[in-house]
Protein backbone atom coordinates (compact mmCIF):
# COMPACT_ATOMS: atom_id res chain seq x y z
CA UNK A 1 0.00 0.00 0.00
CA UNK A 2 2.62 2.37 1.21
CA UNK A 3 4.67 1.68 -2.14
CA UNK A 4 1.78 2.61 -4.14
CA UNK A 5 0.75 5.86 -2.39
CA UNK A 6 4.52 6.66 -2.88
CA UNK A 7 4.68 5.66 -6.61
CA UNK A 8 1.13 7.60 -7.27
CA UNK A 9 2.68 10.81 -5.19
CA UNK A 10 6.10 10.20 -7.73
CA UNK A 11 3.90 10.56 -10.45
CA UNK A 12 2.17 13.82 -9.38
CA UNK A 13 5.17 15.50 -9.54
CA UNK A 14 5.76 18.45 -11.87
CA UNK A 15 8.79 18.66 -14.02
CA UNK A 16 9.98 21.33 -16.55
CA UNK A 17 12.14 21.37 -19.55
CA UNK A 18 13.41 24.18 -21.16
CA UNK A 19 13.98 24.27 -25.02
CA UNK A 20 15.08 26.04 -27.79
CA UNK A 21 13.20 27.35 -30.40
CA UNK A 22 15.94 27.60 -33.14
CA UNK A 23 16.10 31.23 -34.51
CA UNK A 24 14.01 30.87 -38.33
CA UNK A 25 10.76 29.98 -37.61
CA UNK A 26 10.29 25.66 -38.51
CA UNK A 27 13.12 24.83 -40.05
CA UNK A 28 15.29 24.79 -36.68
CA UNK A 29 13.18 22.95 -34.52
CA UNK A 30 14.71 20.00 -33.60
CA UNK A 31 12.14 16.79 -32.87
CA UNK A 32 13.17 16.34 -29.44
CA UNK A 33 12.05 19.83 -28.35
CA UNK A 34 9.19 19.23 -30.82
CA UNK A 35 8.16 16.33 -28.72
CA UNK A 36 8.83 17.84 -25.51
CA UNK A 37 6.39 20.79 -26.58
CA UNK A 38 4.04 18.33 -27.66
CA UNK A 39 3.89 16.08 -24.59
CA UNK A 40 3.48 19.23 -22.07
CA UNK A 41 0.81 20.23 -20.02
CA UNK A 42 1.67 23.73 -19.85
CA UNK A 43 3.73 25.74 -22.41
CA UNK A 44 5.07 28.54 -21.90
CA UNK A 45 7.32 30.87 -23.98
CA UNK A 46 9.62 34.07 -24.96
CA UNK A 47 9.75 34.01 -28.74
CA UNK A 48 11.21 36.48 -31.62
CA UNK A 49 7.99 37.43 -33.39
CA UNK A 50 4.13 36.88 -32.82
CA UNK A 51 3.51 34.68 -35.93
CA UNK A 52 6.18 32.35 -34.12
CA UNK A 53 3.86 32.31 -31.26
CA UNK A 54 0.94 31.68 -33.46
CA UNK A 55 2.42 28.60 -35.06
CA UNK A 56 3.69 27.49 -31.25
CA UNK A 57 0.00 27.45 -30.29
CA UNK A 58 -1.58 25.11 -33.29
CA UNK A 59 1.53 22.49 -31.70
CA UNK A 60 0.32 22.72 -28.32
CA UNK A 61 -2.79 24.48 -27.19
CA UNK A 62 -1.73 24.82 -23.93
CA UNK A 63 0.24 27.29 -24.48
CA UNK A 64 0.88 30.56 -22.90
CA UNK A 65 3.36 33.98 -24.19
CA UNK A 66 5.75 35.33 -21.21
CA UNK A 67 6.23 38.16 -23.36
CA UNK A 68 3.17 40.32 -21.75
CA UNK A 69 5.77 40.06 -19.02
CA UNK A 70 7.43 43.04 -20.34
CA UNK A 71 6.39 46.58 -20.21
CA UNK A 72 8.43 49.78 -21.14
CA UNK A 73 10.80 50.95 -18.19
CA UNK A 74 10.35 47.87 -16.46
CA UNK A 75 13.39 45.99 -15.74
CA UNK A 76 13.92 43.29 -17.82
CA UNK A 77 15.26 41.01 -14.45
CA UNK A 78 12.20 41.99 -12.71
CA UNK A 79 9.97 40.55 -15.96
CA UNK A 80 12.77 37.20 -16.06
CA UNK A 81 12.39 36.54 -12.05
CA UNK A 82 8.35 36.85 -13.02
CA UNK A 83 8.90 33.94 -15.67
CA UNK A 84 10.35 31.89 -13.45
CA UNK A 85 7.34 32.41 -10.37
CA UNK A 86 4.90 31.89 -13.11
CA UNK A 87 6.88 28.49 -14.44
CA UNK A 88 7.63 26.96 -10.91
CA UNK A 89 3.92 27.59 -10.00
CA UNK A 90 2.84 25.37 -12.41
CA UNK A 91 5.93 22.54 -11.91
CA UNK A 92 4.74 22.64 -8.30
CA UNK A 93 1.59 22.30 -9.17
CA UNK A 94 2.14 19.12 -10.62
CA UNK A 95 2.11 20.06 -14.53
CA UNK A 96 4.61 18.57 -16.82
CA UNK A 97 6.29 22.26 -18.12
CA UNK A 98 7.86 23.03 -20.94
CA UNK A 99 9.31 26.16 -21.55
CA UNK A 100 10.71 27.31 -24.89
CA UNK A 101 12.71 29.73 -25.72
CA UNK A 102 14.60 32.02 -28.74
CA UNK A 103 17.31 30.48 -29.98
CA UNK A 104 19.42 27.97 -27.72
CA UNK A 105 17.87 28.49 -24.47
CA UNK A 106 21.03 28.67 -22.22
CA UNK A 107 22.33 31.43 -24.00
CA UNK A 108 21.69 34.93 -23.40
CA UNK A 109 18.76 33.67 -21.34
CA UNK A 110 18.73 33.84 -17.56
CA UNK A 111 15.25 32.50 -16.86
CA UNK A 112 15.55 29.27 -18.38
CA UNK A 113 19.57 28.72 -15.93
CA UNK A 114 17.51 29.69 -13.01
CA UNK A 115 14.35 28.09 -13.46
CA UNK A 116 15.99 24.81 -13.73
CA UNK A 117 17.83 25.45 -10.83
CA UNK A 118 15.29 25.93 -8.81
CA UNK A 119 13.82 23.02 -10.30
CA UNK A 120 16.13 20.92 -9.24
CA UNK A 121 16.82 22.49 -5.60
CA UNK A 122 13.13 21.62 -4.92
CA UNK A 123 13.60 18.13 -5.97
CA UNK A 124 11.90 18.22 -9.27
CA UNK A 125 13.25 16.54 -12.85
CA UNK A 126 14.65 19.66 -14.98
CA UNK A 127 16.26 19.39 -18.63
CA UNK A 128 17.44 21.92 -20.85
CA UNK A 129 17.39 20.98 -24.85
CA UNK A 130 20.15 22.51 -26.91
CA UNK A 131 18.56 25.08 -29.62
CA UNK A 132 20.03 26.36 -32.38
CA UNK A 133 21.29 29.51 -31.86
CA UNK A 134 22.17 33.41 -33.41
CA UNK A 135 25.96 32.30 -33.22
CA UNK A 136 25.05 28.97 -34.87
CA UNK A 137 23.61 30.82 -37.47
CA UNK A 138 26.13 33.83 -37.88
CA UNK A 139 29.15 31.05 -38.62
CA UNK A 140 27.26 29.29 -41.65
CA UNK A 141 25.79 32.99 -42.76
CA UNK A 142 29.06 35.00 -42.50
CA UNK A 143 31.56 31.90 -43.44
CA UNK A 144 33.41 31.83 -40.19
CA UNK A 145 35.34 28.71 -38.74
CA UNK A 146 35.93 29.39 -35.14
CA UNK A 147 38.36 26.99 -35.19
CA UNK A 148 40.87 28.67 -37.66
CA UNK A 149 41.65 31.35 -35.71
CA UNK A 150 39.31 31.40 -32.85
CA UNK A 151 36.33 34.16 -31.52
CA UNK A 152 35.81 35.69 -28.27
CA UNK A 153 32.57 36.26 -27.31
CA UNK A 154 31.04 39.15 -25.11
CA UNK A 155 27.93 41.25 -24.38
CA UNK A 156 28.78 44.39 -25.68
CA UNK A 157 28.27 46.46 -22.56
CA UNK A 158 31.04 44.24 -21.00
CA UNK A 159 33.43 46.50 -23.03
CA UNK A 160 31.81 49.72 -20.97
CA UNK A 161 31.07 48.04 -18.02
CA UNK A 162 34.47 46.01 -17.06
CA UNK A 163 38.28 46.11 -18.38
CA UNK A 164 38.21 43.40 -20.95
CA UNK A 165 40.74 42.86 -23.15
CA UNK A 166 40.50 42.06 -26.62
CA UNK A 167 42.31 39.43 -28.54
CA UNK A 168 42.12 40.92 -32.01
CA UNK A 169 44.42 38.13 -33.64
CA UNK A 170 40.76 35.97 -33.51
CA UNK A 171 37.03 37.09 -34.49
CA UNK A 172 35.32 39.56 -31.57
CA UNK A 173 32.15 39.06 -31.45
CA UNK A 174 30.14 41.46 -29.26
CA UNK A 175 26.19 40.67 -28.89
CA UNK A 176 23.42 42.56 -27.85
CA UNK A 177 24.79 45.87 -29.97
CA UNK A 178 21.12 47.07 -29.90
CA UNK A 179 21.05 47.86 -25.51
CA UNK A 180 25.04 48.68 -25.45
CA UNK A 181 25.69 50.73 -22.31
CA UNK A 182 22.14 50.36 -20.74
CA UNK A 183 22.14 49.53 -16.81
CA UNK A 184 18.97 49.99 -16.06
CA UNK A 185 17.64 46.70 -17.86
CA UNK A 186 14.55 48.95 -19.13
CA UNK A 187 15.45 49.83 -22.32
CA UNK A 188 15.08 47.41 -25.61
CA UNK A 189 17.17 50.18 -27.62
CA UNK A 190 19.95 52.59 -26.16
CA UNK A 191 20.26 55.91 -28.40
CA UNK A 192 23.39 56.14 -31.01
CA UNK A 193 25.98 57.78 -28.67
CA UNK A 194 26.02 55.02 -25.93
CA UNK A 195 27.49 53.07 -29.59
CA UNK A 196 29.36 56.11 -30.23
CA UNK A 197 31.23 54.98 -26.56
CA UNK A 198 31.44 51.78 -27.78
CA UNK A 199 33.18 52.45 -30.89
CA UNK A 200 35.55 55.22 -28.98
CA UNK A 201 36.35 52.24 -26.51
CA UNK A 202 36.82 49.78 -29.72
CA UNK A 203 39.65 52.18 -31.51
CA UNK A 204 42.08 51.62 -28.65
CA UNK A 205 42.37 47.92 -30.23
CA UNK A 206 40.79 48.48 -33.42
CA UNK A 207 42.02 51.01 -36.38
CA UNK A 208 38.92 53.46 -37.40
CA UNK A 209 39.12 51.79 -41.28
CA UNK A 210 38.95 48.32 -39.77
CA UNK A 211 36.14 46.51 -41.29
CA UNK A 212 33.50 45.13 -39.17
CA UNK A 213 29.80 43.35 -39.95
CA UNK A 214 26.56 44.11 -38.16
CA UNK A 215 24.83 40.91 -38.37
CA UNK A 216 20.94 39.90 -37.76
CA UNK A 217 19.93 36.50 -38.27
CA UNK A 218 16.87 36.15 -39.84
CA UNK A 219 13.59 34.87 -37.97
CA UNK A 220 11.38 34.02 -40.51
CA UNK A 221 11.91 31.71 -43.64
CA UNK A 222 11.18 34.43 -46.02
CA UNK A 223 13.47 36.73 -44.27
CA UNK A 224 17.09 36.89 -45.28
CA UNK A 225 20.07 37.70 -43.02
CA UNK A 226 20.89 41.19 -42.40
CA UNK A 227 24.56 41.61 -43.49
CA UNK A 228 26.10 44.82 -43.04
CA UNK A 229 29.80 46.15 -43.80
CA UNK A 230 30.69 48.83 -42.46
CA UNK A 231 34.27 50.65 -40.91
CA UNK A 232 34.31 50.56 -37.20
CA UNK A 233 34.40 54.82 -37.39
CA UNK A 234 31.09 54.73 -39.51
CA UNK A 235 29.52 52.17 -36.94
CA UNK A 236 27.18 54.45 -35.46
CA UNK A 237 25.33 54.88 -38.89
CA UNK A 238 24.94 51.22 -39.72
CA UNK A 239 21.22 50.00 -39.52
CA UNK A 240 20.01 49.26 -36.22
CA UNK A 241 16.23 47.54 -35.23
CA UNK A 242 18.13 46.31 -31.98
CA UNK A 243 18.78 42.99 -32.75
CA UNK A 244 22.01 42.96 -34.39
CA UNK A 245 25.71 41.30 -33.29
CA UNK A 246 28.38 43.07 -34.42
CA UNK A 247 31.86 41.30 -35.76
CA UNK A 248 35.27 42.61 -35.61
CA UNK A 249 37.15 40.13 -37.82
CA UNK A 250 41.23 39.61 -36.54
CA UNK A 251 43.05 42.97 -37.27
CA UNK A 252 46.21 41.15 -36.96
CA UNK A 253 48.31 37.55 -37.61
CA UNK A 254 49.10 35.25 -35.15
CA UNK A 255 52.00 35.51 -33.68
CA UNK A 256 53.86 32.02 -33.19
CA UNK A 257 54.94 30.90 -30.20
CA UNK A 258 58.86 29.93 -30.30
CA UNK A 259 59.46 28.94 -27.24
CA UNK A 260 56.31 26.04 -27.06
CA UNK A 261 57.19 25.13 -30.82
CA UNK A 262 60.56 24.72 -30.03
CA UNK A 263 59.44 22.10 -27.32
CA UNK A 264 56.86 20.61 -28.82
CA UNK A 265 60.27 19.78 -31.80
CA UNK A 266 61.77 18.20 -29.25
CA UNK A 267 58.91 16.41 -27.90
CA UNK A 268 58.37 15.24 -31.55
CA UNK A 269 61.72 13.84 -31.71
CA UNK A 270 61.65 11.48 -29.22
CA UNK A 271 58.11 10.24 -29.74
CA UNK A 272 59.12 10.12 -33.74
CA UNK A 273 55.86 12.07 -34.95
CA UNK A 274 56.18 14.12 -38.11
CA UNK A 275 55.81 18.04 -38.27
CA UNK A 276 53.44 19.87 -40.78
CA UNK A 277 53.13 23.35 -41.00
CA UNK A 278 50.56 24.90 -38.85
CA UNK A 279 48.84 27.53 -40.36
CA UNK A 280 45.39 29.58 -40.06
CA UNK A 281 45.04 30.34 -43.80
Amino acid sequence: MSTSISTATEARRGSIACVGMGITLGSHLTPMARSYIENAEVVFAALSDHVVEIWLKRMNPAFHSLTPLYSPGKSRMKTYREWVRVMMAEVRAGKRVCAVFYGHPGIFAWSPHKVIEVARAEGYLAHMEAGISAEDCLYADLGIDPGRAGCQHLEASQLLFFDRVLDTGGHVILWQLGVVGDRSLGRFRTPDAYRELLVERLRTDYPADHGVIVYRAPTLPVERPHIQRVALGDLTSAEFTGHETLVLPPARELKPNAVMQARLDALDAIHGSGRESVSVA
